[in-house]
């Protein structure tokens, strides 16, 4: 059984089927560009439900993954952010019919630097007026990885994934949170039961290849940091042990000119830490 928290976050969703598998989607209709949320690694769009309260009479949409959260787990599968990608397009094709400014967390900070490389090539499908990425390791090299990650990501990965469990994961989870803002235990128990719904937790070594494609891509998404002509702002928590300062450094060398808002003291989750804070200045970022 799902805690109630999550329960009610399915409640207020729907499915979006895909040639791969069915997606959920949270949307509300409303005024202005729509804000569309990429949720990360290894979480779900429920990490953006005190968000999406703060937002007003804003539209927005947020979906999970293929691979996470309440969206279909298929297996085997190579779960490639290009993918993703696509599926973002079909979901924003399905609920938006507007314009769409973004903010991207963790794994979706790729996802989201795929859209801006699209939309410099004229193929994206929708009209991206706006981004802001916030705690990913875009910039790989410069960031710290968990050493769950690293063995996630090599070849004792399928094993490691087989021996995740409860205790472990929010062992691990709680490290990730600032130590003004810990991790609770209601928010414990959302996160892991998101993550092994449909035996998640079974595929993590699966779902960490994004890490590989960060590398294989790192020219195309670096470059469309660099390169996107419009408003492109980075929103960073500084006590993330992950998607370090280090990160934010490389990004503000990619482009000088973007505009920053820094959260002292806030660890990887800043919109789940600190929610008021992340949505005020993540749409001051947007422009709104």
């Amino acid at each position: 059984m799902l805690p109630q928290s999550v329960q009610h976050w399915l409640d207020g969703g729907h499915f979006v089927e895909t040639p791969v598998g069915s997606v959920f989607v949270r949307s509300s209709a409303g005024t202005g560009p729509t804000v569309l949320l990429l949720h990360g690694y290894p979480s779900s769009s429920y990490d953006y439900r005190n968000v999406v309260a703060r937002l007003g009479d804003r539209a927005w949409v947020t979906m999970d993954f293929l691979g996470f959260g309440l969206s279909d787990k298929p297996r085997p599968h190579r779960y490639s952010l290009l993918e993703q990608a696509d599926l973002v397009e079909s979901v924003v094709a399905a609920e938006v019919s507007g314009p769409v400014v973004l903010v991207a967390h963790d794994m979706g900070t790729s996802v989201a630097t795929e859209l801006l490389a699209r939309d410099i090539d004229g193929s994206l499908g929708f009209d991206l007026q706006a981004a802001v990425l916030t705690n990913g390791s875009v910039i790989l090299e410069r960031a710290s990885l968990r050493p769950i990650q690293k063995v996630l990501r090599g070849p004792l990965g399928p094993i490691a994934a087989r021996l995740v469990n409860r205790r472990m994961f929010i062992r691990g989870f709680g490290k990730l949170f600032g130590s003004e803002h810990p991790l609770s235990a209601e928010e414990a128990d959302a996160q892991w039961a998101l993550l092994s719904h449909h035996d998640g937790h079974r595929i993590a070594h699966l779902l960490i290849y994004y890490l590989h494609e960060r590398v294989r891509y790192a020219t195309r998404w670096h470059g469309a940091v660099r390169d996107w002509p419009k408003s492109l702002g980075f929103l960073w928590a500084l006590a993330d042990p992950v998607a370090t300062v280090n990160v934010l450094a490389g990004l503000r060398e990619l482009r000088p000119s973007a505009d920053v808002a820094e959260l002292d003291g806030v660890g990887h989750y800043p919109q789940v830490e600190v929610p008021d804070t992340f949505t005020e200045r993540a749409l001051q970022l947007l422009g709104a």
